[in-house]
């Protein structure tokens, strides 16, 4: 279950075959990319995020130690102050880090960019939830020692984190001292060059208990602004060769054990640390009391021993693979990726939880930590097939925060309920932005992950209760919102939707047709559940004007060209000027203003792309058809969030080349860092995008009319392609071929099952055996459409293998 390293060869040998394809390997220090490193090697649990840094803690491109909803809170300043603009923010800020063991060998402190670097190779291995490390270093005096780690934040245990690490010599004897610390306030570098990274704020913690017994102990600090409390407790156990001088230091920021001693030829110093996390709000649990929830916490762990919770790690992984693996023959490359995208989104969330999943998840500060619509609009509707237990929580925690949303309506004079564009707490976080403020779209991308859920699960008590409220309170949004035109149709003015060089458009296609999907759901959830309805205040005569207007929503056309326009009017923009770009130009939103952006026929991300994902009912063949290729040409992705609808658009109109091209830099937006920014934390919405393209894309899935339809096409790179998804219960295996469409219920009871349709087919799923159907033909579309110049996706579908 765990590879125990041995004496003369790293934690898992480098090899090939199927182990590597679950294995993320780093064999060398490469300094000039240790952000990027540190957040693809990043563990978490969905409530405690280590970022993977070196154990020694230097050198290092970001450190971090994450809680989920942790947090310090600063003022927005403007130029010029208006009315509703957000006047503070909230920011991500490190917990106590309890990750690090510093070393010194004959006193020189260990450094990869120092002495001699003979081997180092770090491996995050996707089935065991852990990352090892093994180094052989010889210092600038020529002694030479091997250090081994292996670190796992638990998926079973949510508190806790632990690191069993090593030292032994090379050769002869060395003098070691060995320091184990829990640190507060760790410097963290400004990286003040992309508006899209964090805000830093410098010693958010103020300390208020500190305690040491024996070799263990706990640090609790407080925010100042947010008024949070956090509590960190370390329990350590130690192995070491006769004659090692343990001491203990507890100081306001920082509790150091420290060992003293030496090492000789065959013996070894093996430290193993066990640390717990917990926070509160000040006004809830004071210092001590936090502090003892956190001491048995650490101390449990280190009762049950390391090999317990890497026993319990991966049968915990092994239950989420059971449903989650994607089986993806004839790309070694994006096979092994698309796991390593599977496993972030396991460890983003939990099921038994109060929060949700950060657009970064607990990988890094980017975006401030703030969860965005991308939750809602990419994660959630992977992980309602997934893992629906983890949706389910990640939508009671919307919930929660409706009383935020209905202030926050009220302060802009609308009705129901506004969810803010950016936030940690349930407040807007985001100052004032045309983009932003005006996005009232994730309302929609809310009740949307709403009615998915159910759709999914069949859970109507979450419905009736959570699930209903929230789709009431964004449906009042829309009817007050919108405007009738004489003409008698529903219009939404003034909108931003998810292409952000768009901004304050009217009848923004996507958030007209998830407005109306809005309105229906929950019209008909209403009528579902009346007497839930009714004490939201819902009545016959509300119900009916939901009705009315979801009818009656405008939606764009253009009938010269021939498509749908992204916004009215968006068809007759200027074009914008693709012969004089760059590709130093990009991303546009660095080198041009808004003014030019705003007004010009170039998407930053799909947007009308991504109606058709989302809403597929609203268009025919055709029209899809013709709004791929118009689209296409227009569309730059400066955003992660645009290869992944763009690929299953692709794939669904028989551009599969294009779409097996678009659904790699999906997958590989932070594998091959292709922004730039994985440094700043993993893409959360990129990697769930990348499942979607490979499954809504080439499976073919399809549920918006609460059936489960499969309509599939494999791309000439893939042989084989396998996958697991939940279904009111059941575990749905899907395996498609060259030949056949294969589908199964391996759990099920033989007289139980499911209906699917494949390719417009009806078919009865049992537990009795698969039942296998030929894949369908897939029609020549055409010439590829083209996309704007230099930025197609990087070509890796042409058969060269």
């Amino acid at each position: 279950m765990h590879d125990t390293p041995t004496a003369d060869r790293p934690p898992t040998a480098p090899g090939t075959g199927d182990d590597e394809a679950w294995r993320i390997r780093r064999t060398e220090a490469d300094l000039d990319r240790l952000a990027e490193t540190e957040s693809i090697f990043a563990l978490g649990n969905g409530w405690v995020g280590w970022r993977g840094n070196l154990d020694e803690g230097a050198p290092y491109g970001m450190p971090g130690s994450y809680l989920n909803g942790f947090h310090e809170r600063r003022e927005l300043t403007y130029p010029e102050d208006g009315y509703a603009f957000p006047q503070l923010s909230d920011t991500v800020i490190s917990a106590p880090n309890a990750a690090l063991i510093r070393l010194w060998v004959d006193g020189e402190p260990l450094d990869v960019r120092t002495g001699s670097l003979r081997t180092h190779e770090r491996v995050l291995d996707l089935r065991a939830g852990v990352v090892e490390r093994y180094t052989e270093w010889v210092s600038p005096a020529g002694h030479g020692v091997r250090v081994r780690s292996t670190r796992l934040v638990s998926l079973p245990r949510r508190p806790v984190a632990a690191v069993r690490w090593s030292v032994e010599p090379l050769g002869g004897t060395v003098d070691v001292r060995v320091c184990a610390d829990l640190l507060a306030n760790e410097r963290v570098p400004e990286r003040s060059d992309d508006p899209r990274a964090a805000s830093v704020i410098h010693d958010p913690l103020t300390a208020e208990y500190r305690h040491s017994n024996g070799h263990d102990g706990v640090l609790v600090h407080r925010t100042e602004r947010s008024g949070q409390r956090v509590a960190v407790a370390v329990a350590h156990e130690v192995r070491a060769p006769d004659g090692f001088a343990p001491g203990v230091d507890c100081a306001p920021d920082r509790l150091r054990l420290t060992l003293t001693g030496t090492v000789r030829a065959g013996e070894r110093l093996e430290l193993t640390k066990f640390a717990a996390y917990e926070c509160a709000t000040v006004d809830t649990t004071p210092p001590q009391g936090l502090a003892r929830l956190v001491v048995e916490e650490a101390g449990a762990a280190r009762a049950a021993g390391f090999d317990a919770l890497l026993a319990a790690q991966r049968a915990a992984l092994d239950a989420a693979w059971q449903t989650a693996d994607v089986l993806l023959d004839g790309d070694a490359e994006l096979q092994q990726a698309i796991r390593f995208a599977v496993f972030h989104l396991i460890q983003a969330g939990r099921p038994d939880g109060d929060r949700t999943i950060p657009a970064k998840g607990l990988t890094g500060n980017g975006y401030d930590g703030h969860v965005l619509w991308d939750t809602e609009g990419y994660v959630l509707p992977v992980l309602t097939y997934l893992a629906p237990e983890v949706a389910r929580s990640a939508l009671r925690w919307r919930h929660a925060h409706l009383p935020e949303a209905r202030e926050r309506a009220a302060e802009l004079r609308l009705a129901g309920a506004t969810f803010p564009w950016r936030t940690i707490g349930g407040r807007e976080c985001s100052g004032y932005w045309p983009a932003g403020t005006a996005g009232l779209h994730v309302n929609a991308d809310i009740a949307d992950a709403v009615l998915r859920y159910v759709a999914a699960t069949g859970d109507h008590e979450f419905l009736a209760g959570s699930g209903l409220e929230l789709l009431v309170e964004t449906a009042r949004l829309w009817h007050g919102f919108g405007h009738w035109s004489d003409a008698g149709t529903f219009h939404l003015r003034g909108v931003t939707g998810p292409d952000e060089y768009s901004a304050l458009m009217d009848d923004n296609l996507f958030t007209n047709l998830m407005a109306r999907r809005n309105l229906r759901g929950a019209a008909d959830a209403a009528e579902r559940h009346p007497e839930a309805a009714t004490r939201l205040g819902v009545d016959p005569a509300e119900v009916a004007g939901w009705r009315a207007a979801a009818d009656a929503v405008f939606v764009a056309y253009d009938g010269k060209r021939g498509v749908h326009q992204q916004a009215a009017g968006f068809t007759a923009q200027p074009e914008w000027d693709f012969a004089n770009a760059s590709d130093d130009d990009y991303p546009l939103l660095l080198h041009f203003p808004y003014l030019e952006l705003y007004r010009k026929q170039v998407v930053k991300q799909a947007d009308l792309v991504l109606a058709m994902q989302r809403c597929p009912g609203e268009f025919t063949a055709d029209e899809k058809a013709r709004n791929v290729a118009y689209y296409e040409a227009r569309t730059v992705r400066d955003s992660s969030l645009s290869a992944s609808p763009q690929a299953v658009l692709a794939a669904e109109v028989g551009h599969l080349d294009l779409a097996y091209d678009l659904f790699a830099e999906s997958v590989l937006q932070d594998l091959a860092d292709l922004g730039d920014k994985t440094g700043d934390g993993l893409h959360l919405a990129s990697l769930a995008g990348a499942w979607l393209a490979l499954v809504q894309g080439f499976g073919g899935l399809r549920d918006d009319r609460g059936v489960l339809s499969f309509d599939p096409r494999l791309p000439a790179r893939i042989d084989r392609l396998g996958f697991c998804l939940r279904w009111h219960g059941h575990r749905l295996r899907v395996t498609l071929t060259r030949d056949e469409a294969r589908y199964e219920l391996p759990d099920a009871d033989p007289a139980t099952g499911i209906e699917v349709w494949h390719h417009g087919e009806p078919l009865r799923v049992t537990g009795a055996g698969p039942v296998a159907r030929p894949m369908p033909v897939v029609p020549d579309p055409g010439p590829e459409p083209p996309s704007p110049p230099g930025r197609r996706p990087t070509r890796r579908s042409a058969g060269d293998r």
